[in-house]
């Protein structure tokens, strides 16, 4: 099982990153739908997709216009993307009213029902936790298949509130926006930095840490970042677009 960086940064693209996007092109999962979900289309190994969508700001879903063509071309024939009620509110609201986008949506929208994991292909089992320190609040989500376990958590300040929710997963995307030096402005704007990150990973024991939603102006301390969670927490890498994390699952 492959699972492709197809947009690691936040807030807007840039020369090095596009933003959020996570695709397991083996099973059609997708973990948020941001300016990298462009990649998706070309990438595609099923006919049916299933999205999965943090929050409602416009880094984590306005990739999710970029497919018609997909449809079109016959390369995608059902697009399902789950979130929860206020976040599928917005976007069909706003996202593809037509003084915006002048296509028509093909997309299903499903709303999370708390307590009621979602079921992918090969075995795998989607459960969510909102959270709520973002504005306009933000989802984590944690798949686990027999064997191999992973979450995704984006546009949260870390509190112990979902520690238990990602404890022992085997690989765990978690935004790092700011260094230590900023978390002050961390904390006023909602996002996480180095070192409450690292210590999250340490305390839920998980195996391996993925930092990702890196912020574009701070791209020249990208690595100081990736040192101050490493003074916490190994291992611990810097996501990057196009990188492809294997993985295996029991069958």
């Amino acid at each position: 099982m492959k699972l492709q960086l197809l947009g690691t940064g936040g807030y807007h693209p840039s020369e090095e990153r596009h933003t959020a996007c996570y695709f397991l092109p083996d099973v059609g999962v997708v973990l948020d739908a941001g300016t990298g979900f462009f990649r998706v289309a070309p990438r595609l190994k099923t006919k049916e997709l299933q999205i999965f969508l943090s929050h409602a700001h416009l880094d984590h879903v306005v990739g999710l216009t970029y497919f018609q063509p997909a449809f079109k071309l016959g390369l995608v024939e059902r697009v399902r993307v789950y979130a929860q009620a206020a976040v599928v509110e917005a976007v069909r609201s706003y996202l593809f009213e037509n003084p915006i986008f002048s296509g028509r949506c093909r997309h299903e929208f499903v709303v999370l029902e708390e307590g009621r994991p979602v079921e992918i292909p090969s075995g795998g089992q989607v459960t969510f936790q909102p959270l709520v320190n973002h504005t306009g609040g933000s989802t984590a989500y944690r798949i686990d298949w027999p064997g191999f376990s992973l979450a995704y958590v984006t546009d949260t300040t870390v509190d112990g509130s979902y520690t238990q929710f990602v404890r022992g997963v085997d690989l765990l995307l978690h935004e790092c926006t700011f260094m230590n030096e900023l978390k002050e402005m961390a904390e006023e704007a909602k996002h996480s930095y180095a070192q409450s990150v690292g210590e999250l990973a340490k305390e839920a024991q998980v195996g391996r840490l993925i930092l990702c939603h890196l912020d574009p102006w701070l791209n020249d301390y990208q690595q100081k970042i990736l040192e101050q969670v490493q003074a916490v927490f190994e291992p611990v890498e810097l996501a990057r677009d196009l990188k492809e994390v294997e993985f295996n699952i029991k069958a």
